[in-house]
């Protein structure tokens, strides 16, 4: 499973690339909000630091707007992924990506319906929210194992990234059932190097180490 790093913080991202398991960035307006910079720039910034899928998301909501808006994310770099809403206008504004070579993301999924519609029109990635469906009481990666199926039975080639991911559990998980990609916060990659008896293993053989050449 890919690993996809969800977040508009370039230092985020600077930290994170140290390690050498991020594949990808996503982004939404809210992120790049946060930053106080336009898109285009963060975006120039991103692809600068990660050889990886970008995805840039359209604020508009119709489907001219959607792909004239995405056509001038995509001039900012060859990794860049439009990302769209799962609507009418975005599905439609995927087939015109996607016959135009350019690559998508198609976001907001919550039913395996949704993601068929998607993967029909040559989505490259699709983005169930697993997390905010645990949140209504819904199974978020139960989702993601339907989706899995429909996609295998089909032989469609659209990825599944599994986003709305809030903690290590959610990442072991999605691996068990065949996600993808997984996105997700700096804390949350943090939390997959950690284990409690790693930690005390450490502590344990330094310690041992002190008092062999003390």
């Amino acid at each position: 499973m890919e690993i996809f790093l969800d977040t508009g913080m370039v230092d985020e991202i600077r930290e994170a690339a140290k390690w050498g398991v991020i594949d990808g960035v996503t982004t939404n307006p809210s992120l790049i909000a946060k930053t106080g910079r336009t898109q285009e720039d963060v975006i120039k910034e991103i692809c600068d630091i990660v050889d990886g899928p970008i995805s840039a998301e359209v604020i508009a909501t119709d489907t001219e707007g959607m792909i004239k808006e995405g056509a001038e994310l995509a001039k900012i770099h060859k990794n860049v992924v439009i990302k769209l809403p799962l609507t009418e206008d975005g599905i439609a504004a995927c087939k015109w990506f996607s016959d135009n070579g350019i690559k998508t993301n198609v976001t907001l999924c919550f039913s395996v319906n949704q993601a068929f519609l998607a993967a029909k029109n040559g989505a490259t990635y699709i983005s169930p929210f697993i997390g905010r469906l645990d949140d209504i009481g819904h199974s978020g990666m139960d989702l993601i194992e339907e989706i899995r199926t429909v996609y295998d039975n089909y032989g469609f080639t659209t990825k599944i990234l599994a986003a709305s991911i809030r903690h290590s559990s959610h990442v072991r998980e999605a691996l068990l059932v065949g996600a993808d990609v997984g996105t997700m916060p700096i804390n949350v990659v943090k939390g997959l190097f950690k284990h409690p008896l790693t930690a005390n293993g450490l502590e344990q053989f330094l310690a041992d180490h002190a008092k062999a050449n003390s």
